[in-house]
Parts: C-alpha cells; structure tokens; sequence
C-alpha cells in the first residue's frame, strides 16, 4: 500500500503530497478543518488524524522508492506561490476590515482595565493591525467580548506586531492588554516607551531578535519565563506566580507598576553601556 492510500484509509485528505516537513491537512470526519497532519519523507511517513489517534502511527513502503526531486522541487514552489497569495488576500482582507472599522470602547479593553480607552472595532471585535518592522499591513488580531483571539486566514504572523512609539526604549511584549498597561505605567513615570505587541510566544522570541537592545516584558508563568529566557534579552517579571504585567499594573496600580518596569530598563541600560 502505497502512503496515499495509507493516508486515505486512516481519514486523511492529502489534495497534493508535501515531503519532508509536518503538513496539516484536512480529514473525511473534519473536511473544513486541518483535522489531521503527516510528514512524508520517501520511504517512511507518519500522520494523525485527531479524532481517532492518541499519537502519529508510523507507515514504511514495501516497494523499493526514488525520490523525484523535479516533482518535489515544482511542488515546494506551488505551495510557496499560493503562501504568498495567501498574504496578499489576507494583507487585502486587513486593509478592508481597517477602513470599515469605528474608534469606540470594547468589552475586552474594559474587561483588562481600561474602560476610557478607545480601539479600532469591526463587527463587535477589537481589531489590531499587525505590521512588518518596516510597516507594511499584513493582517490583524481580532477579539471577541470574552477574549478569544483570531488572525486572519492566511495572513503573515511571523516577525510581524503593533507598535506603541514614543521615541523610547525598545518593549517587547506577547500580548496587546500588557502592552496598554506597559504603556500606561510609563507615562505614569514620564518615561518614553517603543511598545510592540508580538501576538504569541514564538513570535515574542522573533521580534526581540530584530532589537539587540530591547526588554521583554513577560508572564510569570512556565511558558512566559522560558520564551523569555530564548529571547537571551533582559526581562521583567511580576513578583507574584502567574501574572503578566496586565495583572500586575491593576494591582499595583500604574505609578508602582512603571516604577518596577523603570528598573528593568535602567539595569538594561546600564549592561548596554558597560
């Protein structure tokens, strides 16, 4: 049985075999959903299909096999021509959504402590343009009233973010609220701030690498001090187990709160100059 039909008896819909690398894909129980995924390396592939495997299962071809790499070459191209494509649509669908929307208070800001602030709104969701460094829309993050985030179908989300510029140090935070909070505990402390919003940890660990000299502003949690650590840059972290600086800053209040941060930033300052 060749890994296709491999594919095909375990559920998985594979429109156009993909080597080497993990591929989601969409699955006869799930069609509208990547259900599933597979990695195809020749003469051993492993797939799952989520709703009937605890883990990969593992297939091996009982045919001698040879790779085509003209094929595999055509088809790395193919589906980088339709990832670009996909950018452009959603980069297109952002530009849209931007012009469409109002600046009025949301559910969210309130809910995170800010009842005065005013974001971009679009259909009842909090819209975030999301930029390249150079300042090319790509796409936007979008919250509901109860805070599940979204991006759109497509779009570029690595080393992309929101930006906060006052013409100050460099700030590097995961999430849109904790950027509010660093920003509004800085002006707190008549401190100048460059705020960017990374959207998610592995992209946090990205956009710190574009600034040698920035602070990462992280979450006391497992996976925010770890991320942190990645980024190799210095970091400011709550005192208290899982809270972010959103937390923080509405606890503390936002004179302390800056006043914590402002230490962060002159320690890195002064490792920066030494």
């Amino acid at each position: 049985m060749n890994f296709e039909a491999f594919a095909q008896a375990h559920g998985l819909i594979i429109k156009r075999l993909i080597s080497d690398k993990w591929v989601r894909c969409a699955t006869v129980d799930h069609p509208h959903k990547l259900n599933g995924s597979y990695k195809f390396s020749g003469d051993v592939a492993f797939l799952q299909n989520w709703a009937i495997h605890e883990k990969p299962v593992m297939w091996k071809t009982d045919t001698p096999y040879k790779r085509d790499l003209n094929k595999e070459m055509a088809q790395a191209q193919q589906a980088n021509k339709e990832r670009l494509e996909a950018h452009r649509r959603a980069a297109n669908k952002a530009a849209f959504i931007l012009k469409s929307c109002s600046k009025e208070s949301h559910t969210y800001l309130v809910k995170k402590g800010f009842a005065e602030e005013k974001g971009w709104v679009w259909n009842n969701l909090l819209i975030v343009p999301m930029r390249t460094i150079e300042g090319n829309l790509v796409g936007c993050q979008m919250i509901d009233k109860d805070g599940t985030k979204k991006f759109l179908k497509g779009q570029m989300t690595k080393g992309v973010m929101a930006t906060f510029d006052n013409k100050g140090a460099h700030i590097v935070t995961e999430g849109y609220a904790t950027a509010l909070s660093v920003r509004r505990a800085l002006k707190a402390v008549q401190t100048r701030y460059t705020i960017h919003v990374t959207f998610s940890a592995a992209n946090l660990v990205t956009v710190a690498g574009m600034f040698p000299d920035c602070v990462v502003v992280g979450d006391r949690d497992i996976t925010g001090i770890k991320v942190a650590q990645q980024t190799g840059r210095p970091a400011w972290f709550s005192e208290v187990d899982g809270e972010d600086f959103n937390d923080a800053e509405l606890r503390m209040g936002a004179q302390s709160a800056g006043e914590s941060l402002l230490k962060t930033l002159m320690g890195a300052s002064k490792d920066t100059v030494s």
